[in-house]
């Protein structure tokens, strides 16, 4: 089994320091976050921005100070900026991160519109909205991770996958859990899995209590593995996580446990084909 990459989502944009005061909000904190992931045995750092009151923000320039942080403390991670945003940002605002110089080597691409989180709150991705994104990463050679909160959404990807809007190879990320999405259990797993092609690679995230038990089958599974205070703040019933690294450090127990080595970042650049 290829080693297990993981990715650590260091803040997000919804959960708050009145959630768990370690949450980073300035670009010192965002760094010492990603470093203490990448330190723990991340090879990818999936990154939202925020103002320094917690605000996400989109803005090109708040991402670059965060990235070059970043990479001034760990040189040879990877970076994958979230083109999600927030919900009710415009198409224009969640694109500015791929429009760094250099790009990214990766970014991910919401593949479908949800109600999200309960309430009123609809995050909005159309079919079009899905094809321009494709099409601004295709220009820059940006590779996308398709964010998948439910079958549909996976139905939709590989539908333009094969009207050549998204390319190959393709690697998708299963997010569980989210209110609006798909449950976050063993079974709805195993049909998402069933659901892509067999060359495809893939990584599983899920919200809160289910962050390590989806976790670990994916490792089992032969999938790759995303943790971090977006998803999650708890290292366990209870206990507030003191950073991102101490979540990295519980997957990478549990996976030397299930017998797989984790993936360096040029270990995750090979496999994921970047």
């Amino acid at each position: 089994m290829e080693k297990l990459i993981i990715t650590a989502a260091i803040c997000g944009a919804e959960v708050t320091k009145e959630h768990n005061p370690n949450v980073p909000y300035s670009v010192e904190e965002i760094g010492n976050e990603a470093e203490s992931a990448y330190n723990a045995g991340a090879s990818i750092i999936h990154l939202h921005v925020r103002e320094d009151d917690g605000t996400p923000t989109q803005d090109k320039e708040r991402f670059r100070l965060c990235i070059e942080e970043i990479k001034r403390r760990c040189p040879d991670v990877i970076i994958m900026p979230s083109t999600g945003g927030a919900v009710g940002m415009t198409n224009e605002e969640r694109l500015q991160p791929i429009y760094l110089e250099p790009p990214p080597e990766i970014a991910t691409l919401d593949c479908g519109t949800m109600n999200y989180g309960g309430g009123d709150e609809i995050f909005v991705n159309t079919e079009n909205t899905i094809i321009y994104f494709a099409e601004e990463m295709n220009k820059r050679g940006i590779k996308y991770e398709l964010e998948c909160f439910d079958k549909a959404m996976i139905d939709t990807a590989l539908r333009l996958n094969q009207k050549g809007y998204i390319k190959e190879p393709l690697h998708f990320n299963f997010v569980l859990g989210v209110i609006g999405g798909i449950t976050a259990s063993k079974r709805d797993l195993e049909f998402l899995r069933g659901s892509i092609p067999e060359e495809s690679t893939f990584t599983v995230c899920a919200i809160g209590r289910y962050e390590f038990p989806m976790v670990t089958q994916s490792i089992i599974m032969g999938g790759h593995a995303r943790v971090g205070f977006e998803d999650n703040i708890y290292l366990s019933k209870g206990v507030l996580a003191k950073s991102n690294g101490e979540l990295v450090e519980k997957v990478v127990r549990i996976s030397k446990d299930l017998g797989r080595y984790i993936a360096t970042p040029d270990d995750a650049r090979k496999i994921l084909a970047l």
